[in-house]
């Protein structure tokens, strides 16, 4: 293309670029051409618009419920209030039936003389009588405190059903005795020591033995010590059945009369290591806790003779032996205090 040409279009286009621009340029200035009054000047104050709240108005007055309500009338003047009879009739409140204030009456009957290891509420069983009516009867207290010896006052009512191991005293005179035969006695309650073993009949002793008991004046005394527990009652139900000796560990343990054997061995419950005697005259004699023993079944022994050793299972603190001293009475084996037979 020739160089006029060339120039002849740029022209062309620099023409229409004018005109563009000047297509685009507003008729009037976007900014005031007027002068402003806070310019160059401090501007006049302005005030602030005024507020006006809203005037209250107060709504239109209501009109009162004019229906009927449904609640009973007003008392008349002067009157009590009556409330309104309930829908429902509430049951009427429980009152226990009163008290008897009558004391029950107990007539006093034959008397029953307390023997060695009787206790109040053997007597009970005894003669089927509550303890409580005893303790009234004689006054006995609320332990129902007894003695050896004492009188305890029976009702008339009482009823002898038979030697108890905690009554084993004669039949009072007057008291009546079941036509059927003798009723047997409820067991009696715990007693802390374990039953001996059946005892086996009694043995002839012969001459080699010794002397027999007779009666209780015969027995010595097994060990020598301080006395660690008493015989009779140690807690609620329970009783010890004999007394406790302290003494040496290993000491000797003697028999306290002639007699024989009849059990050696630690199978009762409570007792350990236990030697039983028999003698004469229905007595026996326990000798528990033993350290060692040293007899056997079926030996006949001799007053005096070591049938073993203090032991240390009596629970007392210190080495110590259980002793009981028992009389049949019938088929039972009735403990005794020792210290009521032994020498003072």
């Amino acid at each position: 293309m020739p160089f006029a040409n060339w120039i002849r279009v740029g022209a062309i286009a620099l023409v229409g670029m004018v005109a563009t621009a000047c297509a685009s340029y507003p008729e009037a200035p976007r900014y005031s051409t007027r002068p402003m009054p806070t310019y160059g000047g401090t501007a006049a104050p302005v005030s602030p618009p005024v507020y006006a709240p809203p005037v209250y108005e107060a709504p239109p007055p209501m009109t009162a419920p004019v229906a009927r309500i449904e609640g009973g009338a007003l008392p008349p003047p002067g009157g009590a209030y009556a409330p309104p009879p309930p829908a429902y009739t509430p049951a009427p409140a429980y009152a226990p039936p009163p008290a008897s204030t009558a004391p029950m009456t107990v007539t006093a009957g034959a008397a029953y003389v307390i023997q060695p290891g009787d206790t109040i509420s053997g007597v009970g069983r005894r003669f089927q009588t509550p303890v409580q009516n005893l303790i009234d009867l004689n006054g006995l207290g609320p332990r129902g405190a007894i003695s050896i010896g004492q009188s305890v006052i029976l009702p008339d009512s009482a009823v002898d059903t038979g030697p108890d191991p905690y009554a084993t005293g004669p039949a009072p005179v007057g008291v009546m005795v079941p036509e059927n035969g003798v009723i047997p006695p409820p067991p009696p309650p715990p007693s802390g020591n374990a039953a001996l073993p059946p005892p086996p009949r009694e043995p002839a002793v012969s001459g080699a033995v010794g002397t027999v008991v007779p009666g209780a004046t015969g027995l010595q005394w097994p060990v020598r010590g301080d006395i660690l527990r008493r015989f009779g009652p140690v807690g609620l139900g329970e009783r010890n059945n004999g007394i406790n000796i302290g003494a040496a560990a290993g000491a000797a343990v003697n028999a306290a009369a002639p007699g024989r054997v009849a059990y050696v061995g630690d199978d009762l419950v409570g007792q350990g290591l236990t030697v039983l005697i028999v003698h004469r005259d229905g007595w026996r004699t326990v000798y528990g806790h033993l350290g060692s023993a040293t007899v056997d079944d079926g030996a006949d022994v001799r007053a005096g003779q070591q049938i073993g050793t203090v032991g240390l299972t009596a629970g007392d603190g210190r080495p110590s032996i259980h002793f009981e001293t028992r009389r049949m009475q019938g088929d039972e084996p009735v403990a005794i205090d020792p210290l009521t037979v032994l020498p003072r």
